[in-house]
């Protein structure tokens, strides 16, 4: 390997070196002046806010395509009867002041926050979700964290459900995972004895009726599915109630294909007419995997350590047996911890989701 010499600069006359200017400075070559000096600071791209708002508008429909947001802060505020659309990932986003808006809001890294907003149906993927004086907002969710609302009443919540080409890597962009979703598990700051201010939209909602496809030819270019079966997010029951006594808890381990041999478990489960009551990604170390899958556990602890686990409840009589014959057919060479029995099921179950909502604070 050669080695790299700088030339040394010749000290000025009485021994000292000259002081180093920054880039830019000196005299200007046509008019003699001195030049001011250009530090790298001054050379960053200016981010204009304007293009990061959407502020007082009535009757129209905008957005931002992919790659125009790109991680940073917006801010909508004081709309009216709009359709709002931002395909790209975001730090955070505020929405204030708006009345009778559609609003779809792609991966956000950090919070979103409603502030008093009334009659608007939103599409949301974000790490924290929060309203305050918010009136009869209905909002497709998917939030890593507990979802909170204070002083706000007639909130109804469904799963998030969308699909463009894009959306997988925004997800990855703003740290956000596909499995981590607690769309159903509301906290209340300012309940009200005898009243809920919060509850579930139908199961049968569907995301387009209540946010529409966008019909302006620059927002059509993104290629836009809310079919439940494409969307990024796996659409999971939540907190509904359950249709069955007999749950079953799979885990797959990390590796290349993680995601996707979860989501063809999921495919698999739920064409037979099992449903998905919820998902979760997390890390795992040697003593929760003693507490969660008791004397299997060191088999699966030294794959613990290549990273984060992804675990899936799935509901339905019968389902041990069929997410076993399932695993066993379509993940042979796959090491996949599935309930033993129904009988052990439903304790792994709660162990896993207790460890799991310990590990991220829930």
């Amino acid at each position: 390997m050669g080695c790299f010499f700088s030339r040394r600069r010749k000290p000025a006359q009485g021994g000292q070196l000259p002081p180093q200017q920054p880039a830019g400075a000196g005299q200007d070559a046509a008019t003699g002046e001195q030049k001011a000096p250009q530090y790298s600071w001054d050379l960053r791209a200016k981010i204009d806010p304007k293009e990061y708002t959407f502020s007082g508008l009535k009757n129209e429909a905008v957005g931002r395509l992919p790659g125009k947001v790109a991680g940073q802060q917006f801010v909508i505020q004081d709309c009216e009867n709009c359709q709002i659309y931002i395909f790209d990932h975001s730090a955070t986003i505020t929405i204030d002041d708006c009345v009778n808006c559609q609003i779809f809001l792609g991966p956000i890294k950090g919070s979103v926050f409603f502030r008093d907003c009334k009659d608007c149906k939103c599409v949301v993927a974000c790490q924290q979700f929060r309203t305050r004086d918010c009136r009869k907002l209905e909002v497709f969710l998917c939030c890593a964290t507990q979802p909170i609302i204070e002083s706000s009443t007639g909130m109804k919540f469904g799963c998030f459900q969308y699909y463009y080409p894009e959306l997988a890597l925004q997800f990855k962009d703003a740290g956000l995972s596909i499995f981590n979703n607690t769309w159903s598990n509301i906290h209340d700051f300012t309940p009200v004895s005898g009243e809920n201010n919060w509850g579930l939209l139908p199961e049968t909602a569907a995301v387009q009726d209540y946010v529409p496809l966008p019909s302006s030819e620059e927002l059509k270019a993104v290629r836009v599915s809310t079919d439940a079966t494409k969307s990024i997010i796996p659409i999971t029951r939540g907190r509904r109630q359950k249709n069955s006594d007999e749950s079953c808890l799979a885990v797959f381990f990390a590796g290349d294909y993680t995601t996707a041999n979860a989501r063809k478990l999921i495919d698999e489960m739920t064409s037979k007419g099992f449903q998905l009551v919820q998902t979760k990604e997390v890390l795992m170390k040697a003593e929760d995997a003693h507490r969660v899958f008791q004397q299997s556990a060191s088999e699966f602890i030294p794959l613990l350590e290549k990273g984060p686990v992804v675990a899936l409840e799935f509901n339905g009589d019968g389902a041990v047996e069929q997410c076993r014959s399932t695993v066993n057919e379509v993940f042979s060479g796959t090491k996949v911890f599935v309930s033993e029995s129904k009988a052990s099921a439903s304790q792994d179950v709660d162990n896993f989701y207790n460890f799991a909502d310990m590990q991220m604070g829930m």
